[in-house]
């Protein structure tokens, strides 16, 4: 009696299934399409660069794309290189309704890096030319400003406005970082932006901080108590130098 006829799937001798190819996410448009379908319409996105760093200020942006003049190419600034950044910086600029605010270090010390991070975020949108209706926020927390507001996730990699401003915040505090690094010359500011690399904090042990340190973060806190151990001892040891004996 013949054998029944195996399917291809459950023989042994049967060609294995390729992978199937990962899909690359890029950030689109289509939220901000959905709003404006419903008429909602200026929506913004908005995004910061800055928090971890232990020196420089925290940048937010907010961003109306046009809808007819949309560069290409936007996307999650951390996938993107130097050189791509500053080109679609440029074409952002020429063709949407672009804000930035700064969190200072005296705000991140007084407020914590959040709290800046929220401010500024909630002043760029303020500071657009239009007022937007609806606003998108890379994170997960909504920020306080007069119209609906909507926290995205890694929003700077799903949707398109937060992604164009994830470029503008982070071009603007390069460049901040680079003229900060030319005042203090010995730190690196230029080449790490202010990050906690083992540069950094090797010139942070051998310098001391600059008026550009955040002096709540852990790594520049320790140094300013070695100072101020160093300085006490000092202190001690000038006083009982001048003590007359008995």
């Amino acid at each position: 009696m013949p054998r029944p006829n195996r399917s291809p799937s459950n023989s042994k001798d049967a060609e294995p299934r390729l992978p199937i190819a990962e899909t690359v996410l890029r950030p689109t448009f289509r939220r901000e399409r959905r709003a404006l379908a419903k008429g909602i319409w200026p929506v913004a996105g908005c995004d910061e660069a800055g928090r971890g760093p232990l020196a420089g200020p925290v940048v937010a942006a907010a961003v109306v794309l046009d809808p007819q003049r949309i560069p290409r190419g936007l996307n999650d600034s951390k996938k993107l290189d130097a050189q791509e950044r500053e080109k679609l910086y440029d074409k952002i600029c020429a063709t949407a309704d672009v804000a930035v605010a700064f969190g200072s270090t005296e705000r991140i010390d007084r407020d914590n890096i959040l709290r800046a991070s929220l401010w500024a975020l909630a002043r760029a949108v303020g500071s657009l030319s239009v007022r937007p209706r609806l606003v998108y926020v890379d994170g997960r927390d909504r920020i306080d400003v007069s119209c609906d507001c909507e926290a995205v996730i890694g929003g700077d990699a799903l949707v398109l406005s937060i992604a164009a401003a994830s470029i503008v915040a982070k071009v603007t505090r390069d460049r901040l970082m680079r003229r900060i690094g030319a005042m203090h010359p010995g730190y690196g500011f230029e080449r790490h932006m202010g990050y906690g690399v083992p540069e950094h904090v090797a010139a942070l042990r051998a310098l001391g901080p600059t008026i550009h340190h955040r002096r709540s973060f852990a790594p520049v806190r320790l140094r300013l108590a070695q100072d101020q151990t160093g300085l006490q001892t000092a202190t001690e040891a000038a006083v009982e130098a001048t003590v007359l004996p008995l």
